[in-house]
């Protein structure tokens, strides 16, 4: 992959650091205990102590263990014997060919305390980035707040807007190959000093994070031979992620340059534009030109942008596509046919947004989910059977079921089966029993109000900050709008600004469904102060009362 790149220079930087990282401070031994105590209980082979145990005697083992983590720290070095790795080829979808080796990915398994000392580094590193405003807006991946269900609302938002005034959307989905594994440490570590103000023994701890590593290859019981790893940040550590979202961080200002949005979920790439149809051959023409521009970039950083398996939909009202007789586009010298269909971080969108070839994804596997489940059910309790269901086919329900807002009845009709289904399956109930009552003992929620709930839930996480800015940004006040509330009207307070919209479309944007959700809800649960849990509690039981 890195051979198609060689010879180019490093892009220059963008901008320089106003702020400076020069060292990271020593934690304390509560803050060592809390990272050990919050990490997943996972073992590596190359771990002399099971995780379980080292656990189970932290209080013993803490002040030795914060030592290590300090002295690490302090020395901006990350002893050799923690950067060994065993990897482990995995699949990257199910159903793709196991002999093809590029459709695996590489996790590194590492040292359990190798990650420990990471989340410490990276909880210190967080804090400078977020505190700084050094992340970038757009990229969603391993960010608190953040989410495949936040940036598919935003990129879902965008494009319903679009619809609304008319106007129809070319998305181009990217696909870098390998881009994890084709990081240049050079070129990163550079990047952190002069863009991100990282120096001193923060950037000499990362540098001796990312450098002198070593891997195997763990296959079929049998290890590899060792051999060095020369470039690329490891899959399966904890700071790795990070330092791939830092290293292309720089992509959002290229696509903003063309006048051209992008959302980026760690190496998934969304970049789209919208425009009216008279204009759509201008419109492809700026298109081609941005993701050549992002080409050229992402090559002098050593990336690869992959245009045979790049994904283009134009996207809007079907009065509007019929118009559209664009039906390829030329990118980087291959041409890329528009599709009717793609899936895009989970979710399966169409050209015309009605979500309906979702649905019947969604349904597809929920079904045989249910299928798989229905034989060992007679074996297990109600409570193990509903904790199945929950895992296997609720989750299902729930994934991206914010974007669901305003689709057909008929749409949501079929996933309320599969529930219904579902609620059968845990308590035996029959076909002719009617499903309401079922679903009131299993205190679940139907499909369209679990809709509800979602989207109010992101607003009022919006409204005290605790969302992504790219959502907060669609929820005002109609205080802070310059509109204030009658005092004859109680029910005005805390209430949003709802914008004009001027066809359905636009109303199952989160602009627009988000502040009419959240004004059609009770004062009480509008009220400021009112905690997260204790406003999904009151409103699970408003929509329950509903």
């Amino acid at each position: 992959m890195r051979s198609a790149t060689a010879g180019l220079p490093p892009p220059p930087a963008s901008r320089t650091a106003s702020s400076l990282l020069a060292s990271f401070r020593p934690c304390t031994q509560t803050e060592v205990r809390r990272i050990i105590m919050q990490s997943p209980v996972k073992s590596c082979t190359l771990d002399p102590v099971p995780t379980f145990l080292v656990r189970e005697f932290v209080d013993l083992l803490l002040p030795f263990l914060t030592t290590l983590v300090n002295t690490s720290l302090m020395q901006g070095q990350l002893p050799a014997s923690q950067k060994h790795a065993i990897v482990t080829p995995r699949l990257k979808k199910s159903g793709l060919d196991p002999t093809d080796i590029a459709n695996f990915r590489p996790v590194s398994n590492l040292t359990f305390m190798s990650k420990v000392v990471e989340r410490a580094a990276a909880s210190q590193l967080n804090a400078y980035l977020s505190a700084n405003g050094l992340l970038p807006r757009h990229q969603s991946a391993y960010r608190q707040k953040h989410s495949t269900e936040t940036a598919m609302l935003r990129v879902w938002s965008d494009i319903l807007a679009s619809a609304d005034v008319r106007e129809v959307t070319l998305l181009g989905l990217l696909d870098l190959s390998a881009a994890f594994d084709c990081v240049d440490h050079g070129i990163l570590l550079q990047r952190l000093e002069v863009v991100f103000g990282l120096a001193g023994t923060a950037l000499g701890w990362i540098r001796s994070f990312l450098t002198d590593r070593t891997q195997q290859v763990s296959y079929r019981g049998c290890l590899s031979s060792t051999q060095c790893v020369l470039f690329g940040v490891p899959q399966g550590s904890v700071l790795g992620p990070l330092l791939y979202v830092l290293y292309t961080a720089e992509l959002e200002q290229i696509v903003a340059r063309h006048d051209q949005r992008l959302h980026m979920y760690a190496d998934d790439c969304q970049v789209y534009l919208s425009t009216s149809v008279e204009d759509v051959p201008l419109t492809v023409s700026k298109f081609a030109a941005c993701i050549a521009d992002i080409n050229a970039w992402l090559s002098a950083c050593r990336l690869r942008l992959n245009a045979a398996k790049t994904q283009l939909l134009w996207l809007g009202s079907s009065q509007l596509l019929d118009k559209v007789e664009c039906h390829d586009v030329l990118v980087l010298g291959t041409r890329v046919a528009i599709s009717d269909t793609a899936r895009d971080l989970g979710v399966v969108i169409d050209r015309e947004l009605s979500l309906a070839a979702h649905v019947t994804a969604v349904c597809r596997s929920g079904y045989n989910q249910l299928r798989q489940l229905r034989p060992v059910v007679r074996s297990l309790s109600m409570n193990a059977t509903k904790t199945l269901v929950q895992a296997f086919i609720s989750c299902r329900l729930d994934y991206c079921n914010s974007l669901l807002y305003g689709i057909s009845d008929g749409l949501l009709q079929r996933l309320q089966s599969v529930q219904n289904a579902a609620a059968r399956l845990v308590t035996g109930a029959r076909r002719s029993d009617h499903i309401t009552p079922v679903l009131r003992q299993l205190h679940w929620l139907p499909v369209r109000q679990r809709v509800v709930f979602k989207i109010a839930g992101l607003v009022h996480q919006s409204l005290v900050g605790a969302a992504p800015a790219y959502l907060a940004d669609d929820c005002h006040l109609l205080s802070d709008a310059g509109r204030r509330p009658l005092r004859s009207h109680s029910n005005d307070i805390r209430k949003l600004l709802v914008p004009r919209t001027h066809n359905k479309l636009g109303d199952r944007s989160f602009s627009a469904a988000g502040p009419r959700l959240w004004n059609d809800l009770p004062p009480g649960l509008r009220r400021p102060g009112l905690s997260f849990d204790s406003f999904r509690q009151s409103l699970k039981t408003h929509l329950f009362g509903n």
